[in-house]
């Protein structure tokens, strides 16, 4: 098999060719701007090395994709995700995956509750997420990109920021029958 890397005109060229000095020039002239044509040509592949894109071309995919919840003051590695994911989004709309898929993209982990699962009103919905970082900016780039992705029907009710956290705690308890009672502190 030829590779298209290492090929050379005047291999390809007729035998009865490869004698004449006019031809083997000119072949050999097409074969340096051939080998500049085809290094080129890797650059314009350019869905299969997103993550070596720069960020000015990351914006120029967002809007090429339609990314309707782009942000270019997002930092690279999450506005990339969001151009890799917006295909499959297109696909997905209007699905409580499409929703959550999104939140774990901009919010790195949460989920979607239905109404009927926490007894809210019909056609609602809320995200629940621990991420500490969301902040009331996030929350509002967070619910234009979710307005591009929900179904028409579904309103979000809110978002519900949880917060875990590991703390020390000490339960005591007394009971006294009696009249008289000390209470001191032992170390």
């Amino acid at each position: 098999m030829i590779d298209i890397h290492n090929i050379k005109l005047i291999d390809i060229i007729p035998p009865n060719l490869k004698q004449d000095p006019d031809i083997i020039a000119a072949s050999k002239a097409i074969d340096n701007e051939f080998s500049m044509v085809v290094t080129e040509a890797k650059e314009c592949i350019i869905l299969s090395r997103i993550d070596e894109l720069g960020s000015d071309l990351i914006d120029i995919l967002a809007w090429e994709m339609h990314v309707d919840f782009y942000d270019s003051t997002l930092p690279l590695d999450t506005r990339r995700q969001l151009v890799k994911n917006s295909l499959r989004w297109h696909q997905m709309k209007g699905t409580p995956a499409a929703v959550e898929e999104l939140i774990s993209t901009l919010f790195d982990e949460g989920k979607v509750e239905e109404w009927f699962e926490y007894g809210g009103n019909p056609y609602t919905f809320r995200v629940v997420t621990n991420n500490s970082s969301v902040t009331q900016d996030r929350a509002i780039e967070f619910i234009k990109a979710l307005n591009s992705v929900k179904n028409e029907r579904s309103w979000l009710d809110k978002v519900v920021i949880t917060q875990n956290e590991d703390l020390k705690l000490n339960f005591a308890g007394i009971v006294h029958a009696g009249e008289k009672f000390e209470i001191r502190q032992v170390s």
